[in-house]
């Protein structure tokens, strides 16, 4: 028997070890291609041995991308069992290389979110060279380790603690915009909490208005349509700040061909449009999502299995876009810095903004959905399952935090992160469930046992009374001393009863839906990220200086 089970454990770490060989060599052809490529394709431009490594670095860094940031958008979904592993990643690595390719802009800030002025390099463009390539190579290090250790991390703030490390290490500390890094330290509390609150209060108004009505499906059929309908509004008007803004001429000049349509041209979209956009869609969704329930529920049965069920589609949807807006903008965080070297390099100089030639956004593109089809069900896992139990309801509330989170913060100008805004929802729907549970299942337990101690403590305190009475007797009958070993004893088990009662209200109250051990890793990981990347890019930086003087 105990060698039947020596072979079966062999077989199994036979077969983990030649899938992870195989993800391996996947990555490592894909970074030797896009190694191979740059060098040969740049081979008349001075210094192009550094371009092909640093896309070979860039396509490294969007391979971590992938296998860590992107969870944030299916992970619900997948915990939830509103789809599979499978189609989670296939619909997420077409719509995150989808959203880099069509959306990703020809053109991006190469400093990310300004957090150091370039002009401190001066003229020196090979310096800046190595900081953008140690910047970026750290990041994707850092990013590698936490995807490793199952701690779902911000890729911008990986990004931005490698510019700012390398950075000071090249020019100094002067060269970073502190104000900028306290607005970016500010959303390690800000993201999380609007992410949230928000997820939480959406959850409550479902399990109000659908989930804690006797007639589920009655119900499912008046505020279903007007949930999906609000998604709806949020999904489009964030993907038309967020996932359209580098195409919106384009955009606008087809949608002045429908006719009753004028959109004034613009750079980018406005808030008034984006609503507007997504008021007529969240228009069209309610009517279409109300006739789809009515002809439906009759099939329905009156549980909250059955209403989770109606939460499945939108859930895809929500799954797919937040990976098309994703694409879009934080294919920067890989490409960036290199279209930054490739600009040094060819150009000869610095430039705060860049053009991307094709093959950069393809670099940025394909690295995220292959990062994520090799190492992104880790943390897929993490975030769907490892901190709180998920069902579509739940996962649905989680989506729309991360809408609506976005918008309201890029409105009102506060810095936030994706990541943390998507797993904040996560801790809020399962906080709230801790909180529901105390509040109404476990009301009537606590109230059972408190009247429990109430009597008891009666009981305790008539006993004592009766004690006190006969020791205080001046002449004591052999019965009296029998009554009051009697009345010891009683006294002492009662005291026992109360006390296993307090600790049963207790236990009662300390139920968990949260798993505190994962909530402490990822928090720890967040407050770590900027400074962990900053020191390790600083560090890279000054390898590299030494190699190559």
């Amino acid at each position: 028997m105990e060698i039947q089970t020596i072979d079966k454990l062999q077989k199994e770490a036979l077969k983990k070890s030649s899938t992870d060989f195989l993800r391996l060599g996947f990555a490592l052809f894909f970074m030797i291609a896009v190694l191979t490529y740059s060098f040969f394709s740049n081979g008349g431009v001075p210094n192009n041995l550094f371009l092909a490594v640093a896309a070979l670095i860039g396509a490294y860094m969007a391979m971590n991308i992938g296998a860590n940031d992107v969870a944030n958008n299916v992970g619900p979904a997948v915990g939830s069992r509103a789809m599979t592993m499978t189609t989670a990643i296939i619909i997420a690595a077409i719509f995150e290389a989808s959203g880099a390719l069509i959306a990703g802009g020809e053109v991006v800030n190469t400093i990310k979110k300004g957090i150091i002025d370039i002009d401190a390099f001066g003229e020196n463009a090979d310096h800046f060279i190595w900081a953008m390539m140690a910047a970026l190579l750290a990041a994707a290090l850092w990013l590698n380790f936490a995807t490793m250790m199952g701690a779902p991390v911000s890729t911008t703030h990986s990004i931005v603690g490698g510019v700012m490390g390398a950075g000071i290490a090249a020019a100094g500390f002067g060269i970073v915009d502190w104000g900028t890094m306290g607005k970016i330290a500010a959303s390690w509390v800000i993201s999380p909490i609007l992410g949230g609150i928000i997820a939480a209060l959406f959850l409550y108004s479902i399990k109000k208005t659908i989930v804690f009505k006797e007639d589920k499906v009655k119900a499912a059929k008046t505020y279903v349509p007007i949930f999906v309908a609000i998604m709806s509004w949020a999904f489009v008007t964030y993907l038309t700040l967020k996932g359209l803004k580098k195409i919106w001429p384009q955009v606008v000049e087809v949608l002045n061909f429908i006719p009753f349509i004028s959109i004034e041209m613009s750079k980018k979209p406005t808030l008034l449009v984006a609503l507007t956009m997504g008021g007529v869609f969240a228009i069209i969704v309610y009517f279409f999502v109300k006739n789809k329930i009515k002809n439906n529920t009759t099939t329905l049965e009156n549980n909250k299995a059955s209403v989770n069920t109606l939460f499945t589609i939108p859930l895809i949807f929500a799954a797919a876009l937040l990976s098309f807006a994703h694409g879009a903008n934080d294919v920067a965080n890989a490409i960036g810095p290199l279209a930054a070297i490739n600009d040094a390099v060819v150009n000869g100089g610095i430039s705060s903004k860049t053009s991307i030639p094709l093959w950069v956004m393809a670099v940025g593109a394909i690295g995220i959905a292959l990062g994520l089809a090799l190492y992104g069900p880790k943390l897929i896992k993490t975030v769907g399952n490892e901190i709180t139990e998920l069902d579509q309801i739940r996962a649905f509330s989680i989506a729309m935090a991360a809408s609506i989170t976005v918008i309201i913060a890029s409105q009102l100008g506060l810095p936030v992160s994706s990541t943390h805004i998507a797993i904040g929802g996560v801790f809020g729907v399962g906080f709230l469930r801790e909180w529901l549970h105390i509040k109404d299942s476990t009301n009537k337990i606590i109230e059972k046992d408190q009247e429990i101690i109430k009597d008891e403590k009666l009981t305790l305190n008539a006993y004592k009374t009766e004690l006190q009475a006969l020791e205080s007797k001046e002449t004591q009958l052999p019965a009296d001393f029998e009554r009051i070993a009697i009345l010891y004893k009683m006294i002492k088990d009662e005291n026992r009863l109360i006390k296993s009662t307090k600790k049963h209200i207790k236990k009662t109250k300390k139920v968990q839906y949260v798993k505190r051990d994962a909530v402490k890793k990822i928090v720890a990981a967040w407050v770590i990220t900027v400074p962990a990347a900053a020191t390790l890019a600083a560090l890279l930086f000054y390898m590299i200086k030494g190699i190559m003087i």
